[in-house]
């Protein structure tokens, strides 16, 4: 399973890509709010950074709005998927870059049969949101299974992204189900890497290593 970040913070990207361990990024315009400097800028040097898909969010609603943003947004380098509603006009657009080979992701799924319209309409990604379906007391996790299931009964060039991905457990069960990718926020992989146990296990062995250093070989040093 590939693992998008969902962040638009430049350091957070260079360092999880510096470990191998990012293969593309999402973003929307709420991330790149949250960052000081021009958008523009940020959103070209993610581009750069990345070698992988780059998610950039279209901010109209309308058919030609759309469509003239994606055209901008897809000239920002040959890695980048134009981010789309999930509206009648989004899938008017989504057709239509499509046919301009500019690949797209459709944001903002909530159901099985918003999924399969994307897929339909020539998207390259779906992105069900199954956090915020958490929030209002439905399983997200249930609409996963449901596009997963649907999507490999037929040929969509079609990735399922699990989108609004709040904690570690939500990266298992995606992967459990065979989703495609997940777009998590840089706390979630932080906490993906670490593990209670791995730090008592790591303080133990060096504990021990001090031990024998100072006892049996006083020149050996520990690692501080």
């Amino acid at each position: 399973m590939k693992i998008f970040l969902d962040t638009a913070n430049l350091d957070s990207i260079k360092m999880y890509n510096d470990m191998g361990l990012v293969d593309g990024i999402t973003t929307n315009p709420t991330l790149l709010s949250k960052e000081k400097g021009d958008p523009e800028e940020i959103m070209g040097e993610i581009v750069r950074m990345v070698k992988g898909p780059i998610s950039l969010e279209v901010i109209s609603t309308d058919y030609e709005g759309m469509l003239a943003e994606g055209r901008r947004l897809s000239k920002f380098g040959k890695n980048v998927v134009v981010k789309i509603p999930m509206t009648s006009e989004g899938l008017r657009a989504v057709r239509s870059l499509r046919n301009e080979q500019i690949r797209t992701n459709v944001t903002l799924i909530f159901s099985a049969n918003q999924a399969l319209l994307a897929a339909k309409a020539g998207a390259s990604y779906v992105s069900p949101f199954i956090g915020r379906l958490d929030d209002i007391g439905e399983i997200g996790m249930d609409l996963v299974s449901d596009i997963v299931e649907i999507f490999a009964n037929y040929d969509f060039e079609c990735e399922v992204l699990v989108a609004s991905v709040r904690h570690p457990l939500h990266v298992i069960d995606a992967a459990k189900l065979g989703a495609d990718i997940v777009t998590l926020p840089p706390d979630v992989l932080a906490k993906m890497i670490s593990h209670p146990l791995t730090d008592i296990g790591l303080a133990r062995f060096l504990e021990d290593w001090r031990k024998i250093s100072t006892s049996s070989h006083p020149k050996l040093t520990v690692p501080r």
